[in-house]
């Protein structure tokens, strides 16, 4: 404490000064002139006349606070957790919130083991890059409707959550239980809130008494509404409000309508789901932050949501803000408009320069995230179907997670959707190869002349494969299952991409995920896959059921708004 009152009283000379910029303020929506003074990892003054052991030029332009992404599932990238933090940490990115639910339910805890320990490995002059705030998954699996890697119960999870590795419980998904009153969920809570700490919530269309009960069993956060009248209502409950800008899908538009100069305390940024594409090609929450100000947010509001709003939800002491004492956690940006990163400081330290990250680390890859696709064998029949005229199938929403259900009248017999609208969608269990497949169909998707498939598939992550071709989707499986997992398209040909750590990432280099990754987007848009859709991630949700409205399981079709099984033949 004294020499950082040495410091700020210039009697001592500083660590770090950053000079020629101008200094964001979050408390009050200006910009100041000023130098910025650094000592022991702490911002120690904004003014003039620091001496320091280094100075950087900040060549006009505007420093922010570090950015926060308030949930994410670094697992969806399809980048190791390493790999991950160069491409979001050269983004501005300083702090993520992350919910393992993925890795979890494919290995149990030893996944979130996994991203804890290879986080920790990172350094960049004796500091870590990347603040990891590392959540519980809340739901393993996310229902009972389906076939997961793991369990996690009440009681587990009240145990698991005392460990310091957790700072909170992630997404509580399962909201009809948490309105229920369903026992075991209400334990999990009651354990986040008996240690103190956050519980993220996951409340599609949650309105009314049902909000507000999901209000009262303690849970903080939100990231799917489906709407600005949705966002608004949820701000004015007092939950958080988190405006999602990801790969599948965004919130946006919904956003910019719904905050305002009285609200928008109460919204932050999060990205969900990130692939390794989007994070090399247009960036993280700085993505988030340049679409919202040029959809016509006010700066200002969107600033704080990526960095205030988010350290004071979820508590980060001496977070968020650039000002005395504060961490010395910032980001240099060209303007206020594009928020082109140019350089990010961690604790004071460079860590990343030009779109570069400037720190490296060897990959962990522990034996427990990998070999852990699993399948009973699979032909071209195991995906017959036959109707007797009149079936249900899936429209997903434009850029969205949600899909319509629509009735489409078939021939009758056994069911051939070449040429047709429709693609065949099956769901193979791989965690312990009970033969469960389930099938359904999708309409509007685009997708003609073979199949394509991968291993992520939400939230229990078993293979979920769409084509109009039998033997071609019993193909894919056979490859997804030789490359431990993955991402794969049929078409006369095979391509095939391994996500060889537990189905979900890659332990490839960044550039090298993004370039396979990009190829396979590429050819399966070559094959009709619409523009509206993510060729491989909109699969990836359609095995979702906590997502309204239908969904496919590996036990079967699943209605969201029954929460129940339903057929796939309509009765006439």
């Amino acid at each position: 404490m004294k020499h950082l009152i040495d410091c700020a009283m210039k009697r001592e000379p500083c660590d770090l000064v950053v000079k020629n910029a101008r200094v964001y303020n979050v408390f009050t929506g200006e910009t100041e002139e000023a130098e910025l003074a650094v000592a022991g990892g702490r911002i120690v003054g904004i003014g003039r006349g620091y001496a320091a052991a280094r100075v950087y030029d900040g060549r006009g332009g505007i420093l922010l606070p570090s950015f926060v992404d308030s949930h994410i599932h670094i697992e969806s990238s399809f980048l190791s957790p390493e790999e991950f933090a160069r491409l979001a940490v050269a983004h501005g990115t300083g702090t993520v919130v992350a919910d393992p639910h993925e890795l979890v339910n494919v290995c149990g805890v030893e996944g979130a083991e996994y991203v804890r320990t290879a986080v920790s490995r990172l350094q960049a002059e004796g500091v870590s890059p990347l603040d990891v705030k590392l959540q519980l998954p809340s739901c393993v699996p996310a229902t009972p409707f389906e076939t997961s890697g793991a369990s996690l119960d009440g009681r587990e999870t009240a145990r698991e959550l005392e460990s310091p590795d957790y700072y909170g419980l992630g997404e509580m998904m399962n909201f009809p239980a948490v309105v229920a009153g369903e026992e075991d969920t209400l334990c999990k809570l009651r354990a986040a809130e008996a240690l103190g700490k956050i519980a993220d919530g996951h409340a599609p269309c949650a309105s009314g008494d049902a909000l507000n009960a999901y209000l009262c069993a303690g849970i903080r956060t939100d990231h799917e509404s489906a709407s600005a009248e949705e966002c608004r209502e949820k701000a004015a409950r007092g939950m958080y409000v988190q405006i999602r800008c990801g790969s599948s899908t965004n919130d946006l538009e919904d956003a910019v309508k719904a905050v305002d100069g009285m609200n928008f305390r109460r919204f932050l940024l999060c990205s969900d789901d990130k692939t390794a594409l989007e994070l090399s090609e247009r960036g993280h929450i700085d993505d988030a932050l340049r679409r919202l100000v040029a959809l016509g947010m006010d700066a200002r509001y969107a600033v704080a949501a990526a960095t205030l709003n988010a350290a004071e939800c979820y508590g980060f002491k001496d977070c968020g803000a650039l000002a005395p004492r504060f961490f010395a956690d910032f980001v240099l940006v060209d303007d206020l408009v594009s928020f082109r990163v140019r350089a990010v400081f961690r604790r004071g330290v460079l860590v990343a320069e030009e779109g570069k990250a400037v720190f490296s680390c060897e990959r962990y890859l522990p034996a427990a995230v990998r070999g852990t696709v699993r399948i009973a064998p699979v032909l071209a029949d195991s995906f017959r179907i036959e109707t007797a005229g009149l079936v249900r199938a899936m429209r997903i929403a434009p850029h969205g997670l949600v899909t319509e259900e629509v009735h489409v009248k078939v021939p009758a017999g056994v069911l051939d959707v070449k040429g047709t609208d429709l693609n065949k969608l099956a769901v193979v269990e791989r965690h312990f190869a009970t033969g469960n497949i389930g099938l359904g169909l999708v309409q509007g998707f685009g997708f003609h002349g073979g199949a394509l498939g991968l291993s992520v598939a939400h939230d229990s992550h078993n293979l979920v494969i769409l084509g109009d071709d039998d033997a071609a989707m019993a193909r894919v499986a056979a490859l997804l299952k030789e490359a431990g997992g993955g991402m794969a398209l049929v078409d006369g040909g095979e391509h095939v991409f391994p996500l060889d750590i537990a189905g979900l990432m890659s332990s490839a280099d960044a550039e090298e995920v993004v370039r396979q990754t990009g190829e396979l987007e590429r050819l399966a848009r070559a094959h009709g896959v619409k523009e509206e859709y993510e060729p491989f991630m909109s699969l990836a949700f359609l095995s979702l059921a906590v997502i309204p409205a239908l969904k496919l399981t590996d036990r079967g079709l699943f209605d969201y708004e029954t929460f129940s099984f339903v057929p796939l033949e309509v009765k006439q």
